[in-house]
C-alpha cells in the first residue's frame, strides 16, 4: 500500500480523490494526538492508499506519479479539469494537483498511437503530444495521419 506524506490535509486530499474515480472509498481514519486525522487508509479504483499527515519535512516532486488510464477523451477531461483546478499543468498529459502531488491523465488509446508500427506516424504522435498538455487523443490521431493532400 502506497503511503502518501501530506502536510496536515492528507483526509482532504483523500475524500477529494475518492470522490473522482469509481470503486473509491475513504476506509479508516486514525486519529492523531490532538485528533485530527493523522492516517488515512483509502481505497482508489479498487488499489489501496494511505495518506499521512506526517507534517512540513517532506514533499511531492515528480519522482512519483499516479498514472491514470482513461477510456476516453471525456473522461481524460473530466479527471484533468478537476485534478488541476488549484494545481498546475505540466507537460504531456502530466499536472500537479492542489495537495501537490503528481498525476499522468493518459488515454488508452495513446500507445496504440505512440507505438505505431510505422515509424513516421508514431514521430508524428509522439511531436503532437509534446506540444500539449492535456492530451487530446483526436489531435493525436490526426497527426498520427498526416497532412491530408488536396
Amino acid at each position: 500500500m502506497p503511503c502518501l506524506w501530506f502536510d496536515g490535509n492528507g483526509f482532504d486530499a483523500a475524500t477529494f480523490y475518492v470522490g473522482l474515480f469509481p470503486d473509491s472509498a475513504v476506509d479508516f481514519v486514525s486519529p492523531g494526538p490532538d485528533g485530527s486525522p493523522m492516517v488515512i487508509n483509502f481505497t482508489l479504483m479498487g488499489r489501496p492508499f494511505q495518506a499521512l499527515n506526517g507534517g512540513p519535512n517532506f514533499v511531492f516532486n515528480e519522482a512519483i506519479s499516479m498514472s491514470v488510464p482513461c477510456d476516453d477523451q471525456a473522461e481524460v477531461d473530466r479527471l484533468w479539469d478537476a485534478l488541476v483546478d488549484g494545481g498546475e499543468e505540466s507537460m504531456c498529459g502530466w499536472l500537479k494537483d492542489r495537495f501537490g502531488l503528481s498525476w499522468q491523465i493518459v488515454p488508452k488509446q495513446l500507445g496504440s498511437y505512440l507505438g505505431d508500427p510505422d515509424p513516421e506516424r508514431a514521430a508524428r504522435a509522439t511531436e503532437a503530444m509534446m506540444q500539449m498538455h492535456k492530451i487530446d487523443i483526436d489531435a493525436i490521431a490526426a497527426a498520427a495521419d498526416g497532412p491530408t493532400e488536396l
